[in-house]
């Protein structure tokens, strides 16, 4: 097979297909060239996922084997979040990054408890009965951001919908307790969808973060199996909302790759993104937690995330920050 280029003429490696196994005939050019403002949608020219299909077979590539955590940073944050009885998304979610971010001293602390009460098909987060809510949590968030002097905290949580507002109260109370212990550090919030509720949006936009993230994860063919109990629709109208409510905070979302999304997909959902005036683009290599979550159905090479980092550009984000490990507070601090 003949290597391709991109349309930067950098040489990449030889593969046709970005979204699926079947050979679609279409180079990395190609793809570049779907996603230019004013190419037209296109519709997927493989047969629609019609269920579980096998995880690729053979170990992970070497790409995706990050460096064990080690580090002074890492130490004493691991230490601090215990003795503070905190929760941090990099554990609960099994993050491969976890080293490499808090050796930056950047941090993605989970609120409202560490037990989900949705059982999406990805991700390694307990689920059953939340744990009832914690109104010293945000107080004790804030003395581990001053402890360790972190520039850039992420606060995120598992979805609440037991509480009418799915936990926007605690976020805002989280945000205005940084603010206030460490004034210099920078706070980006990813948060649930709240159940489309604008109110709850707007109580955490009010308290000013820095960074609005809420991630649709991955293309709307695929919601049932792994983001059940979300809505596609629903997901894009809150990150429009929050756009047009607080202009002036970049909006940010991500997906998830190798859950069987097509090439054209992956493409709509980027436009979908930007239409919905999101600023700020996060795209990383699905990783299955255990057997008991969505299989993965392939791998994407380095060179295959850089020609859709490429293709995000064209569309109009901001940034795109793309790549195997990428996750969605990942060099969170070097995107704004």
């Amino acid at each position: 097979m003949t290597r391709l280029r991109s349309d930067l003429g950098r040489e990449l490696d030889p593969v046709v297909s970005i979204g699926s196994t079947a050979t679609l005939g279409r180079s990395m050019s190609d793809l570049v060239q779907i996603g230019k403002p004013d190419a037209p949608r296109v519709k997927p020219l493989v047969p629609m996922y019609d269920g579980p299909h096998p995880g690729p077979a053979g170990r992970r590539p070497s790409w995706l084997r990050a460096p064990a955590p080690v580090g002074e940073n890492y130490r004493r944050l691991k230490q601090l979040v215990t003795d503070l009885d905190l929760h941090t998304v990099c554990e609960s979610a099994a993050c491969p990054n976890v080293g490499d971010c808090w050796n930056r001293r950047t941090a993605t602390f989970m609120i409202l408890g560490n037990v989900c009460t949705r059982r999406c098909g990805f991700c390694a987060v307990q689920k059953g009965a939340p744990l009832d809510v914690d109104y010293d949590e945000p107080r004790r968030v804030a003395e581990a951001v001053a402890a360790l002097g972190l520039r850039y905290s992420v606060v995120t949580s598992v979805n609440r919908d037991d509480r009418k507002d799915g936990g926007a109260e605690l976020f805002a109370l989280t945000i205005e307790a940084i603010r206030k212990r460490v004034p210099e550090c920078r706070v980006e919030v990813l948060v649930p969808d709240f159940m489309g509720s604008h109110q709850a949006l707007e109580t955490v936009l009010a308290a000013r973060p820095d960074v609005f993230n809420h991630n649709v994860e991955t293309v709307p063919r695929l919601y049932f199996d792994v983001r059940r109990g979300s809505d596609y629709e629903r997901s894009l109208d809150m990150l429009r909302h929050a756009k047009r409510t607080a202009p002036e905070i970049p909006a940010k979302s991500g997906m998830m790759l190798g859950l069987g999304e097509t090439e054209e997909e992956i493409v709509d959902v980027m436009r979908d993104l930007h239409e919905h005036l999101v600023d700020i683009l996060t795209l990383g290599q699905y990783l299955r937690p255990s057997r008991d979550h969505v299989a993965i159905h392939r791998y994407y090479s380095p060179q295959e995330f850089f020609a859709l980092k490429r293709v995000g550009e064209q569309v109009g984000f901001r940034h795109v920050e793309a790549g195997p490990l990428v996750r969605s507070s990942y060099h969170a601090d070097a995107c704004v």
